[in-house]
């Protein structure tokens, strides 16, 4: 059941006029995928970025409401952890224990950002959940930085660092790839940094849509190397024309056709355990763009899912 109420378009009340705000709403026994908000900019205020991706979750929501969607398909809402201020400690942790207890109940957490930060509270979830036990965690980011800065405290540009370090304090190896590398988004030091955590990467200007084929390869063979897949999205992969209201606009970026073909590939694995959405700031969106396409993100995770026994 939803924590909250969600309203969008109605054309008629029978199951073919479906909408996600309908869905949402419903009552469902059943596992599906939930969604959780990550109302927070710290870490972009911490990482010197542009503030205002605390409204990302609620900007997500909007655009998603009115998405059609078919009846098979079970959604619900376990609401927001906001951030207070410079609160990003506790509200990493908050989120963590949030993302678990979706994890428990057998459902897909979908977390909506909030800053990059986002991604080292959705991994406390399943850190904290127990799927990891006994198994390899594959992250796959999408992503224009690799975002394992070291800083003295946590920010949207550390969260990788941190979870890499998380890792090895549970023996595990840090198994983690990004699609879409800006190269002068990086410095050296990241580079060489990603270098010796064995960071499989590609760079943008090898992932435009000619190169389709070759990045799925890519995804295929680091999906196939690992037990549970958590995926992370932070929206400034794709080129700023498509998505101009996040913290650090691409220079070049990632098509949105390639994000989408990435996201129906990995959401159709029962290996995917987690996925978030990052970055969107609606401070600086133009007409409601960047939500849309993260909206439409988020649709495609939930609808290229295995449909379960008995829908």
């Amino acid at each position: 059941m939803s924590t909250r109420k969600w309203t969008g378009r109605e054309d008629g009340s029978g199951p073919e006029h479906r909408r996600w705000h309908r869905a949402v709403n419903e009552f469902s026994s059943g596992p599906g995928v939930s969604l959780i908000g990550f109302a927070s900019d710290a870490g972009v205020r911490r990482n010197g970025g542009r503030p205002g991706a605390r409204g990302g979750p609620e900007a997500i929501r909007q655009a998603l409401a009115s998405f059609a969607i078919r009846p098979e398909f079970v959604l619900s809402d376990a609401g927001d952890v906001v951030v207070e201020g410079d609160e990003l400690e506790a509200g990493q942790e908050n989120l963590g224990e949030l993302v678990a207890k979706q994890l428990s109940d057998g459902n897909l957490p979908l977390v909506l950002g909030g800053g990059h930060e986002t991604a080292y509270g959705s991994y406390l979830g399943l850190a904290r959940s127990g799927l990891l036990d006994g198994r390899r965690l594959g992250i796959l980011n999408l992503d224009a930085h690799f975002d394992l800065r070291t800083a003295d405290r946590a920010s949207s540009g550390t969260p990788f660092r941190q979870i890499a370090a998380r890792e090895a304090e549970r023996g595990a190896e840090f198994a983690y790839a990004v699609v879409g590398i800006s190269e002068p988004g990086n410095t050296a030091a990241l580079f060489e940094t990603a270098a010796g955590l064995n960071v499989r990467h590609l760079l943008d200007v090898d992932c435009q849509e000619r190169s389709l084929e070759s990045v799925l390869d890519f995804v295929r063979r680091f999906v196939a190397d690992v037990d549970a897949l958590y995926l992370s999205i932070d929206l400034d992969v794709l080129p700023a024309a498509q998505a101009p209201g996040v913290s650090a606009p691409a220079t070049l970026g990632v098509p949105a056709a390639v994000v989408l073909e990435v996201c129906r590939l990995v959401a159709s694995d029962p290996k995917l355990a987690l996925a978030d959405l990052t970055e969107l700031n609606p401070v600086y969106d133009v007409d409601h763009r960047t939500a849309r396409i993260a909206a439409r993100l988020a649709h495609t995770l939930v609808t290229s899912r295995p449909v379960p026994e008995g829908h």
